[in-house]
């Protein structure tokens, strides 16, 4: 079974919807972010960037001893591998999906998480920022729109990419994004949602859904952390 360190967040979603998806049995362990459990010793032996999902697989295939991965995208790539599952493996096939895993990994979810900052979170609403960040996301909205024209997914079979996208584009109201705008977008995302494994993946983190993430306390440390306040203490 395998150990999740999660937090109903897009990139937390993107792991449950493997794990529904390949059927593969898992355990929930919670990392509340809005509480810090993120920065505690024993989860940053296992995710060093103090970020949730991470796993803990139990029988890894070389068959030596647990093995643990941090960050989504190589959660994803991991897990792929080790079933054989969601990723092509045909030289062609592969470095498509990989594409669209990595352009998920450095432009959507970022741009995203930003657009979700200045936006929802941020202290001071700054309209530069604000409009910086909602037009790059529309641009990101367009890109993928221009490549699900005539596929059905990302990379034309079902896969890790889009596993990797779909949560990303979930919030899309709160990007202040209009999905008529994208019909290709739009009618991958309706496919997405009705996958009876997606809808199985948010009733995972149902239980967690109704905590508040974000209030003075949490808002310190979800977004005032530097290097220095992240050291150990010393002795």
């Amino acid at each position: 079974m395998i150990d999740l360190y999660y937090w109903p967040t897009p990139n937390g979603h993107k792991i449950t919807i493997f794990l529904e998806e390949a059927a593969l049995d898992y355990r929930i362990v919670p990392v509340n972010i809005g509480a810090g459990d993120q920065f505690k010793p024993d989860f940053l032996k296992i995710a060093p960037n103090n970020r949730m999902p991470a796993i803990i697989d139990p029988t890894p295939a070389d068959g030596g001893e647990p093995i643990s991965v941090f960050e989504s995208g190589a959660i994803l790539l991991y897990l792929a591998e080790k079933t054989g599952l969601f990723l092509p493996n045909t030289l062609r096939g592969r470095k498509t999906v990989t594409e669209w895993l990595f352009w998920q990994m450095g432009g959507l979810g970022p741009m995203a998480g930003q657009n979700h900052h200045f936006s929802q979170y941020a202290p001071e609403k700054i309209p530069y920022a604000i409009a910086r960040y909602v037009n790059e996301t529309n641009r990101l909205y367009g890109v993928l729109d221009r490549q699900l024209q005539g596929r059905e997914y990302i990379a034309g079979d079902y896969s890790i990419a889009d596993m990797a996208c779909y949560p990303w584009i979930v919030p899309y109201e709160r990007q202040q994004q209009n999905l008529e705008d994208f019909p290709h977008l739009k009618r991958w995302f309706e496919t997405m949602r009705d996958r009876p494994a997606v809808i199985r993946a948010y009733e995972r983190g149902q239980p967690f859904s109704n905590m508040p993430t974000v209030n003075d306390e949490s808002r310190k440390i979800l977004f005032g952390q530097t290097a220095a306040s992240l050291q150990p203490p010393t002795e």
